[in-house]
């Protein structure tokens, strides 16, 4: 019995029709070019990216050290918040928590990088540990704010970083603080609620610089403001 159109053998999906047996050519089974517009972007971090963590983690090192000052519960006002936004703001969130991460796994190690030259595990034992242990996630936070603001924003950048920031030093850092002050300095809610107030007026104007030096870098380096904002 000869075989008719309806009884012969279907190609396999993603093969061709012709005689050869490679994958078809065609739109569908056509295999996209590393370089070619369809493929998402490469994850991988350049060594450019390595570099900027590194420079953003040595920064975050030195505006931890500079003199801050004491209050009487054992947690100094420093730049450090300044610092950590400002890495988020630049970096993105992937880069700015790893430069953050860096920075805080190089003063756990026992670098002398913390506030008052301090480095070590046993800062975690301290009053302050909520607030440090908060930065890397601070940095991804700010670094995603800041990405929609980047792709959504023309205008008014400056005043939409600065709230990204000021929403994610209350949203991250401050509730880290005060349970740190209440795990490790004993203090009540009240009582570590108004230790921690005492920092609120210097993260504000610490958000405002952040922003406005943020602002100025992307008008210098305008591919900063649109390379690796997703996920990096």
């Amino acid at each position: 019995m000869n075989n008719t159109s309806a009884d012969a053998p279907r190609p396999l999906p993603g093969t061709g029709t012709g005689s050869g047996t490679g994958p078809s050519t065609g739109p569908r089974g056509s295999h996209a070019s590393p370089g070619s517009p369809g493929t998402p972007p490469r994850s991988r971090w350049t060594s450019a990216d390595l570099s900027l963590i590194a420079v953003f983690a040595a920064l975050t090192a030195v505006f931890s050290i500079l003199p801050g000052v004491p209050l009487g519960a054992g947690v100094p006002i420093t730049l450090q918040t300044l610092a950590v936004m400002l890495t988020g703001m630049l970096l993105g969130p992937g880069r700015g928590a790893a430069a953050v991460g860096l920075f805080l796994a190089a003063g756990l190690a026992g670098l002398p990088v913390f506030s008052g030259f301090r480095g070590g595990l046993g800062v975690l034992a301290g009053p302050s540990a909520g607030y440090l242990l908060s930065f890397p996630v601070a940095a991804a936070v700010v670094g995603l704010l800041s990405g929609l603001v980047l792709r959504r924003a023309r205008r008014g950048r400056t005043v939409l970083l600065f709230a990204a920031g000021l929403a994610t030093s209350f949203a991250v850092v401050h509730p880290a603080g005060i349970a740190g002050l209440m795990l490790n300095g004993h203090l009540s809610f009240p009582a570590a609620l108004a230790a921690d107030m005492a920092f609120w007026p210097g993260d504000v104007l610490k958000n405002l610089l952040a922003a406005a030096v943020a602002v100025s870098v992307f008008k210098a380096f305008p591919r900063m403001a649109v390379r690796d904002r997703g996920g990096r």
